[in-house]
């Protein structure tokens, strides 16, 4: 049967939403139930208006009442409604009942689908513009005891809520005609996601896809799809290589970022992330339990020598995966604009770990020339509260001199301006560096990995030469050498 919907899929014109439903619905073997909580019944309505769907719809319910959908699904942990955990339990739920309640026997050709969304739509005040997740759980093969799923985080950004709940049917409605008839193509199936649907309406910020018609689709390279087609601003993934739904990740949190490009990830970049951590886990404002530490690549690094190549992403990713970190892909190339991203999520402490060549150029008026209110605009957001800036210290090339916080050149008319962060605190200099790794550049190692020279090994953390090795990782001749690195 998979077969069957692969070979029905090679129509690459934008068919109309009524035609996506009455696709599905005309195929006498695709049947599911529809459970959808906050906004209506957005997606099963395009099935009933469109025809044929006493073929498809096997159950549509919508439990607003928390009494009947805690009776129904039960009670999350956190007491929360709109979220992935619920998402999932809801997705479960009517899967079992369809399994229970559908004899295979007598429908041994069946597709069996759960499709579900539990969302937020904008409230009166305006002030939230709502939320929520869709997911699918499905088979592609009646035969098929392993489900597939796809699972989207979305942010509404219209300001009604109908408008929201028209936005979230077609949407459901892509989603599940995307995962019949599209599956193949993972990342295309993204795109296919916003047919019918302006990109200014809807963001989608995270997308899991597991199963065993999924197992060669790596969810990093799914949110990096999402940055690149301005589905949204920033993506994170996990240890793991789970993609993970930034708002969830940071809210509340106390959080520790370093940007680089990690090309590779080198002694030098651990040594800023421990000694940064050691300080801002020792601020009695800063709770352990409670901090989120972030190694950031933005999207213009990625781009650095051209398009994205997507494998070196990947190789990036491989490495600071196996450190155990989790990773950020952003939009964001000025440092404010990701204090800014912050906190929109936290009122707690921000920490942003950094070499002194990045120091220099945040105080380099050419990068805010597009603000009304200049580069004062920008420290505004950058310096807001409780941020802080830990230092590592640089080695002058030309005369070998330790550059710290005390002796950075900036701009001849931003001194006062510097000098009035830095003796507020606001500057922080890492004192206990490892003075034998800060000559080591990615650049650098870079090069000697690809010209097969010796003495790259002893530049990285432990281990990770064993794994570029391996896997064959920043080997291709494609890969050029960057010219600069932060």
């Amino acid at each position: 049967m998979a077969s069957v919907l692969k070979r029905d899929s090679v129509f690459e014109n934008i068919p109309s939403i009524k035609a996506k439903t009455l696709r599905i619905n005309l195929n006498p073997d695709i049947y599911g139930t529809f459970a959808e909580i906050g906004a209506g019944q957005e997606t099963a309505r395009h099935f009933f208006r469109s025809g044929g769907a006493s073929g498809t719809i096997a159950k549509a319910m919508s439990a607003y009442d928390k009494d009947f959908s805690d009776a129904i699904y039960g009670i999350e942990k956190d007491g929360r409604y709109v979220t992935q955990a619920r998402l999932k339990t809801m997705l479960s739920h009517e899967m079992q009942l369809m399994e229970e309640r559908i004899s295979r026997e007598n429908h041994p050709d069946r597709l069996f689908f759960s499709y579900a969304n539990t969302v937020a739509t904008i409230d009166f005040s305006k002030r939230y513009k709502g939320h929520g997740w869709i997911g699918i759980r499905y088979q592609l093969d009646p035969k098929q005891k392993e489900l597939d799923e796809i699972i989207l985080h979305i942010r509404f950004k219209q300001n009604e809520a109908r408008l929201q709940q028209e936005t979230l049917g077609i949407l459901g409605v892509n989603l599940i005609y995307g995962a019949f008839y599209k599956y193949d193509k993972p990342k295309k199936m993204l795109k296919y996601l916003y047919d019918h649907i302006d990109k200014d309406t809807l963001e989608i910020d995270m997308v899991n896809f597991s199963g065993p018609n999924f197992k060669e689709v790596d969810n990093r390279l799914m949110s990096l799809q999402l940055i690149k087609n301005d589905m949204t601003d920033a993506v994170m993934f996990g240890p793991d290589g789970n993609n993970l739904l930034p708002a969830a990740v940071l809210y509340k949190k106390n959080i520790l970022a370093l940007r680089g490009s990690f090309r590779p990830v080198t002694k030098v970049n651990l040594d800023m992330f421990e000694k940064s951590y050691d300080i801002f886990i020792r601020d009695k404002g800063v709770d352990q339990e409670n901090t989120m530490v972030i190694f950031e690549i933005t999207l213009s690094n990625l781009k650095a020598s051209g398009e994205i190549d997507e494998q070196d992403f990947m190789d990036r990713a491989e490495l600071l995966c196996s450190l155990g970190h989790s990773v950020m892909i952003s939009k964001f190339q000025e440092y404010y604009k990701l204090v800014e991203y912050f906190n929109n999520y936290t009122k707690n402490r921000i920490g942003l770990t950094m070499g002194v060549n990045n120091l220099v150029d945040i105080f380099d008026e050419k990068y805010y020339r597009h603000l009304s209110g200049g580069i004062l605009e920008a420290f505004g957001k950058l310096f807001f509260k409780d941020l802080q800036v830990y230092l590592y210290p640089m080695k002058n090339p030309d005369t070998g001199q330790i550059m710290t916080s005390n002796n950075v050149k900036v701009h001849p008319r931003m001194k006062e301006l510097y000098k009035f962060f830095k003796y507020n605190g606001k500057v922080m200099d890492i004192i206990d560096y490892e003075p034998d790794v800060m000559d080591i550049f990615s650049r650098d190692v870079l090069k000697k990995l690809m010209n097969n020279e010796d003495g790259w090994e002893d530049m990285l953390p432990e281990g990770l030469s064993e794994i570029i090795k391996e896997k064959n990782l920043f080997t291709r001749k494609t890969i050029e050498v960057e010219a600069n690195e932060s």
